[in-house]
């Protein structure tokens, strides 16, 4: 059984401390505790959704918003660039602004 990682209460995502795969039952621990069925594979180090979190919604990690979701997220899915905005490292945004 994989196991992911819940740093903060307020966390909507937790990281995989072990891989998993699509049907596997995820435990969390840390901050939050219970088991999420992954919907996708999902390997090591990465984020799972444990919030259904609706299109532009804040991430949160570390109880710190590190982005907003860029679809709408459900529990067990996968999180990462495909559907997470970096809240950081945003150059898009510093080209627009100096247009």
């Amino acid at each position: 059984m994989p196991r992911a990682i819940v740093l903060n209460e307020s966390d909507n995502l937790a990281t995989l401390i072990d891989s998993g795969v699509a049907g596997d039952v995820c435990r969390l621990q840390g901050e939050a505790s219970g088991e999420v069925r992954l919907l996708q594979d999902i390997p090591f180090g990465h984020k799972l959704c444990i919030v259904d979190t609706p299109k532009d919604a804040n991430i949160l990690k570390y109880g710190q918003v590190i982005g907003r979701a860029s679809q709408a997220v459900k529990v067990g899915e996968h999180m990462h660039m495909h559907n997470i905005e970096s809240a950081r490292a945003r150059g898009d945004l510093s080209k627009e602004a100096s247009k």
